[in-house]
């Protein structure tokens, strides 16, 4: 959801989910790291919904906060 991750969040998940596949598909070989590719995808809040209410800019704050 758009809002959730800070820059900082986002690299460390693009680390994070490198280093796993490295590891898994990879069989642990780090040159393996150069065919990972990752994408972060963001949907405005109104495009989801939380217990059947629509997400809004406010509940993202207040998951956040």
């Amino acid at each position: 959801m758009k809002g959730l991750l800070t820059k900082e969040k986002k690299a460390e998940l693009h680390k994070k989910i490198t280093d796993v596949l490295v590891e898994v598909e990879g069989n642990g070989n780090p040159s393996f790291a150069k065919y990972v590719v990752i994408e972060i995808k963001e949907e405005e809040p109104e495009n989801f919904s939380i217990g059947g209410q629509q997400a809004s800019p406010e509940l993202v704050e207040k998951i956040t906060s």
